[in-house]
């Protein structure tokens, strides 16, 4: 039997008739911010922008291998994975029917369809993916096709192993460090199992949204477990639970190699590696380098190696994206004032601004009184300390107010 870095190393080996090997970068902004030679792994640029090709096209190419009468595949999915099977299924020359949710964004509907052409066919069922996937299942088991898991497969395990295979074939040795992001589990679970056989000497970390840390929540109860909540802003790899499948390779891993990244502070990667690098990455490909400044201590001196797992990011996100990474970093604050129903009160208030604050948001919310007004007030400054400035000058005149900026009940309604 062959092993598994063999059979890695054969899907690489395939994956050439639809893709080179993605590039493995020397990043210089990076390494010299870090003092380590930091590569990226650069997924986002695959035919479909994301790693999810690999597996969609291996578990695909196994099934066919294994029983060339069965042409029609399943999946379900909002996102890469459904791009990756219809690519797949369009190289084939098989049928697919891809199960996407009623509010899955118009242009993720239209790239799937795009990559897959006549061979494709889409299916808006659900307003929330468990419901998508029921139906996908449901059909599946009708239509006497095969239901392509976009994470706990073993052939997609193999597939997403490919990537270990391409880093140490490019780097020509064993890195140091493979920061990897995390999900549903397939990448980091196919990767880790390469390196463990091919570099044992490579350490390697995961990383994964703060509000999907589905990992740290198996490792924790030694099992897989179904996180209550998730935060599906990194949409990528916010996943409610880890696969069984993936979870039995990654069982072993150390918790403390295991690391959570705050949604807000993931926008903040992405700008920087938007506006400095030119590199546009979707929240969950910019995962492995939002880790970076909390391993800068472990890093120095070392070859590190990011996967950027993905780049299907939709420009009309843009402004949510910078208004989470302000937030983030202490440069932009909302505020209900209880403004005073007199004249100069207002002047009053805004010469207690500086030079460098902008007023982003003025809104009269009602009248809660006869002598004073609620004023929804949003602010961008240039610094965080302008804010305690600006705190301490409110206090001394006598102005109530309220920071509303982290309050994510009041946030929903006004912001």
């Amino acid at each position: 039997m062959t092993s598994f870095t063999d059979r890695a190393d054969d899907t690489a080996t395939s994956l050439r008739a639809l893709f080179p090997e993605t590039p493995l970068q020397l990043n210089v902004h990076l390494s010299q911010r870090f003092g380590a030679e930091v590569f990226l792994k650069r997924e986002d640029l695959t035919p479909v922008r994301s790693y999810k090709l690999r597996g969609a096209f291996n578990a695909m190419r196994k099934v066919l291998a294994r029983d060339p009468s069965q042409r029609h595949f399943v999946c379900a999915s909002a996102g890469n994975h459904a791009q990756g099977v219809a690519y797949a299924c369009r190289h084939f020359g098989v049928s697919g029917t891809v199960f996407m949710p009623v509010t899955t964004p118009q242009q993720k509907i239209d790239k799937t369809r795009a990559f897959g052409e006549d061979n494709v066919e889409i299916r808006l069922t659900g307003d929330y993916f468990d419901q998508t996937l029921a139906a996908a299942q449901s059909y599946c088991a009708q239509a006497n096709a095969w239901f392509l898991s976009p994470f706990d497969d073993e052939d997609v395990i193999e597939g997403q192993a490919s990537i270990g295979a391409e880093i140490l074939h490019q780097l020509g040795r064993a890195p140091d460090l493979v920061i990897l992001p995390v999900g549903g589990g397939g990448l980091s679970a196919g990767v880790t199992s390469y390196l463990r056989e091919a570099a044992p000497s490579t350490q390697i970390r995961y990383i994964e949204p703060a509000g999907g840390a589905s990992l740290a929540a198996a490792i924790a109860a030694g099992e897989p477990v179904t996180l209550k909540r998730i935060n599906s802003f990194v949409d990528g790899a916010a996943v409610a639970r880890i696969g069984t499948l993936t979870f039995d390779r990654l069982k072993d891993v150390s918790p403390d190699k295991v690391h959570s990244a705050p949604e807000d502070r993931i926008c903040i990667t992405m700008l920087e590696m938007l506006n400095v690098e030119g590199i546009v990455l979707e929240p969950a490909g910019a995962l492995s380098v939002d880790a970076l400044p909390e391993l800068a201590e472990e890093i120095a001196g070392k070859t590190v190696v990011c996967v950027t797992s993905g780049g299907n990011f939709d420009f009309e996100r843009l402004p949510e994206v910078k208004e989470r990474a302000q937030r983030y970093a202490g440069l932009k604050k909302y505020f209900i004032l209880r403004m005073p129903q007199r004249p100069g009160a207002l002047r009053e208030f805004l010469e207690m601004l500086g030079p460098q604050d902008d007023i982003a948001r003025f809104e009269y919310l009602k009248k809660s009184a006869r002598n004073f007004g609620s004023v929804l007030i949003g602010i961008e400054t240039k610094s965080a300390e302008n804010f305690v400035r600006l705190a301490q000058q409110l206090d001394a005149a006598g102005f109530v107010y309220r920071d509303i900026t982290d309050d994510e009940t009041i946030a929903e309604f006004l912001i």
